[in-house]
């Protein structure tokens, strides 16, 4: 198609939204008018779900529990009087608490303390929004990596670090062990961890009991999932605490649930942006999501994307129990720096995609001109608008987001954007976004795999100084198809000085290991 006619194109079926601030351009994705007559009944029947989720319907049945971050910025629309209270009371405390701590002056970092939604929903609003003003600058405990872990605390005055520990139930492993490490690094460091601590997790929680006598505890409700806990006090604490314009943030994601709701599909950016990634995908997820943000601000968007997306989406059988494999992957990076990573590959390579491109009309810094009429943004938006030309001409479809600027408002926008199409995309493909059996799966591998490492060690503490190798352990603790397993968890008890040693055989199999 030429360029005129990819203009009329774009005129035909770009949603603009002025008072909203946002574009949404489909026009280089090839579907047809056919298409959306097609999709009519499904897309029907997607807005009744979100109607019904929006209400109060459960939502997750594996749970029993509804599923209302909508509600979040606008507690009007919970369905319980008792619940709007809930969230208006914790929303006026966060902003009580975080003006305290400011006025005190006492703390100059954070180390946020979570796993999956509980960080990289703070890390995304971190990294948008922050500058050199900020009240707080904000550090991150994100994996169980006693290495990682090490670096962060490497950075920070403890005795100046707020530490919020972020936990729904208050036993996820990786969380836990975060809280753990920091809080025998502050008591090496001569600190009471309780002093320099705040907890956000359910009531009954196990967190709960122990942070009784921390600094604060704010409340994680079960009808909210940590993928779409941002603008819960999961993302607004912390983002209070560095200082952020958290009613900036919440009033953006309520405009984008406002606009979400207009039931004509074209009018209707969520549902517009589900449709793409159906007719991208044959509504299979047949292709992959590549997230290309034309802004530093939003280099974190594509990660936390990854979690909200493939999490809500990646599902094997639909809501009738069939057997579907449902999913989109999501990767990204930004723009221009895939000039010079992978945008060789999506040009030329295999076509297995489908690229969204976020666009930020607004440059800031400095506006140096770097050559003849040209600033550094000028360059950036060329690269932009001559990547998304360049994939159009080889049979590469596009998405296109435009947003004036990045700021609270339009940070919590997009990701409102997103939640909605995600929801509408599950109901689009029959799947439900809202629970994850296999992150449950994998968990409940991980305590198999720590329950043989204490079978081992049992084990060979009661045959001091005899070596035995991955096999013989294996049958000794009544676990004999699990010789890999023993082989991996003697290996790295080994490695780590864990009291286990290894004798090298001639053979990986006959590798021998002991305690002495």
């Amino acid at each position: 198609m030429k360029p005129l006619q990819l203009w009329q194109r774009c005129q035909k079926h770009l949603y603009d939204n002025d008072a909203l601030g946002l574009r949404l351009d489909i026009s280089r994705m090839n579907f047809t008018e056919a298409f959306f007559r097609k999709m009519q009944p499904r897309i029907k029947k997607a807005f009744e779900a979100m109607d019904a989720l929006e209400a109060g319907a459960i939502a997750n049945p594996d749970e029993n529990r509804m599923v209302g971050h909508y509600w979040l910025r606008a507690p009007q629309l919970a369905p319980k009087p008792e619940l709007r209270l809930e969230i208006e009371e914790t929303l006026a405390r966060i902003k009580r608490f975080a003006a305290g701590i400011h006025a005190a002056g006492q703390f100059k970092n954070l180390l946020v303390i979570g796993i999956g939604g509980s960080a990289l929903g703070p890390q995304f609003v971190a990294n948008a929004l922050t500058t050199p003003a900020d009240k707080l600058r904000s550090f991150f405990f994100d994996n169980t990596d006693p290495d990682g872990m090490e670096r962060t605390l490497a950075q920070l005055d403890l005795a100046k670090t707020l530490a919020i520990v972020i936990s729904k139930s208050g036993g996820t492993p990786e969380t836990r062990n975060g809280m753990l490490v920091a809080a025998d690094a502050y008591k090496r460091a001569g600190l009471d961890f309780a002093k320099h601590a705040v907890a956000i997790t359910m009531t009954g929680s196990s967190l709960d009991g122990q942070s009784q006598s921390w600094v604060a505890q704010f409340p994680m409700w079960d009808w909210v999932g940590g993928r779409t806990s941002v603008t819960s006090a999961v993302g607004l604490l912390p983002a209070a605490l560095q200082g952020f314009d958290i009613d900036g943030l919440l009033k953006g994601a309520r405009l984008m649930d406002e606009a979400t709701r207009v039931k004509d599909f074209r009018k209707n950016p969520a549902m517009l942006l589900a449709l793409m990634w159906f007719w991208a995908g044959g509504g299979k997820g047949g292709k992959d999501m590549v997230i290309l943000p034309y802004k530093d601000r939003l280099e974190l968007f594509s990660r936390y994307l990854q979690q909200l997306i493939m999490e809500s989406l990646g599902k094997e059988r639909d809501l009738k129990g069939r057997k579907v494999n449902q999913g989109i992957a999501v990767y990204g990076n930004k723009g221009s720096t895939d000039q010079h990573a992978y945008i060789q590959q999506l040009r030329d390579g295999v076509n297995d995609f489908f690229a969204t491109f976020i666009e930020v009309l607004k440059d800031g810094g400095n506006p140096l001109e770097v050559g003849p009429d040209a600033t550094s943004g000028d360059y950036l938006s060329g690269f932009f608008q001559g990547t998304r030309r360049a994939l159009y001409e080889n049979g590469r479809e596009s998405i296109t987001i435009t947003i004036r600027h990045v700021c609270p408002g339009s940070v919590g926008k997009l990701i409102a954007l997103y939640e909605r199409a995600v929801g509408f995309y599950a109901a689009l493909a029959g799947i439900n976004a809202y629970h994850q059996p296999g992150v449950q799966a994998g968990k409940k591998a991980a305590d198999v795999v720590l329950g043989i490492q204490r079978q081992i060690l049992t084990h060979l503490r009661a045959h001091r100084g005899q070596v035995f190798t991955a096999a013989a352990i294996a049958k000794a603790i009544k676990q004999p198809d699990e010789v890999e397993t023993v082989f991996r968890i003697c290996e790295h008890l080994a490695a780590n000085g864990r009291g286990v040693e290894w004798q090298s055989g001639k053979t990986v199999s006959a590798t021998g290991y002991l305690v002495t």
